[in-house]
């Protein structure tokens, strides 16, 4: 149970750092802030929790890491709700907090930083290029997962090149969405919105996971496979072995 309630942690760490951010702090910081908010938060949970989890935080990333057989479908599902469960909890929280304001807060008026397209993207874009933009991000983010934790990839800077791709999708992505790349993410602050942000939230699943699986082929294409042997080769590497040690035991 260690590795879900890690993926429930991690979530909570994303959306009350990213969101949070946004929500209580966005005026000041701006989109700049948010996203490198974001970016810090995953990159942090990278280190914190990687080792336990893996640091999934996002359904998007646990369906890339499933297509690329990387975990089985039980834990997966596992994830999925535990960071669902991390996002609402962050979610409920960061609109607590709000509502300590001098004349309070209205989620379903001022958004809670939840993710839209048309009237309730930052910046008018339609469903069809929000739609796009999240497969696409997602694609990043997921595909620079899949590299930076293969066994292949240099030790210890896989937190750094997933929080660095996390910042450079939300510079990209904030005006077109607010971001999304994650369903767990738009799932929190949406339940509190409700309305319009329930209404539209079926892009903001689907298109990540698209996103996700198309990361998912594109990397098992550039990926170099593991160095396989025959079993003949074994046997004469065997046999070679046990003949060094022969002449070991002579000398």
């Amino acid at each position: 149970m260690k590795k879900y309630f890690a993926e429930m942690v991690g979530t909570f760490v994303l959306v009350f750092g990213g969101v949070g951010s946004a929500v209580l702090a966005g005026t000041h910081i701006g989109y700049l802030g948010v996203a490198f908010a974001f970016g810090l938060s995953l990159l942090a949970m990278v280190y914190t929790i990687g080792p336990i989890s893996g640091c999934h935080i996002n359904p998007a990333v646990t369906l890339g890491v499933v297509l690329a057989r990387k975990i089985g479908i039980k834990d997966a599902t596992m994830y999925v709700i535990a960071q669902i469960i991390g996002a609402v909890i962050a979610a409920a929280l960061i609109l607590a907090i709000a509502r300590g304001v001098p004349g309070g807060y209205d989620a379903s008026v001022a958004g809670l930083g939840a993710n839209g397209f048309g009237n309730h993207s930052p910046g008018h874009f339609s469903m069809q290029a929000a739609f796009l933009g999240e497969v696409i991000l997602t694609m990043f983010l997921v595909i620079t997962v899949l590299g930076a934790t293969d066994v292949k990839a240099p030790v210890g800077f896989a937190g750094l090149a997933i929080g660095l791709v996390l910042t450079l999708i939300h510079l990209v992505g904030i005006p077109i969405t607010n971001t999304s790349v994650n369903p767990a993410r738009s799932i929190g602050p949406a339940l509190f919105v409700g309305g319009w942000a329930i209404q539209q939230l079926w892009l903001f699943i689907v298109a990540p996971l698209i996103g996700a699986a198309i990361a998912a082929g594109i990397y098992s294409v550039l990926r170099t496979p593991d160095e396989l042997i025959t079993t003949r080769q074994a046997e004469r590497a065997l046999g070679s072995q046990s003949a060094e040690r022969r002449e070991a035991r002579r000398a």
